[in-house]
């Protein structure tokens, strides 16, 4: 088998292939300015985010009764429903 260098079309480099000599025009869109629009579900979901921030994370009044309950002696804790809670919050997991 003979292999012919420099065959035209063979290589994909031949001229028409290889077009430079056209410059195009840029599109309008690059032209345009940018635009922001933000859905009604991201507002309402940027506003709860900003309520749910101002809770704080502890209950203070509750730690106080509890705390006022220990300090008296009538703070009753039932070993049963400590294991019950324990037992659902593991099967409540999701894998």
């Amino acid at each position: 088998m003979r292999i012919w260098r420099n065959v035209p079309g063979v290589s994909g480099i031949d001229g028409k292939n290889k077009r430079m000599d056209k410059i195009r025009e840029t599109s309008r869109a690059n032209q345009g300015k940018d635009v922001l629009s933000i859905s009604d579900t991201a507002k309402d979901y940027q506003v709860a985010m900003k309520h749910l921030k101002e809770i704080p994370d502890i209950r203070q009044e509750k730690v106080e009764k509890i705390a006022s309950q220990l300090q008296s002696g009538n703070y009753n804790v039932e070993g049963k429903k400590i294991a019950e809670k324990i037992i659902k919050s593991v099967f409540d997991e999701k894998v």
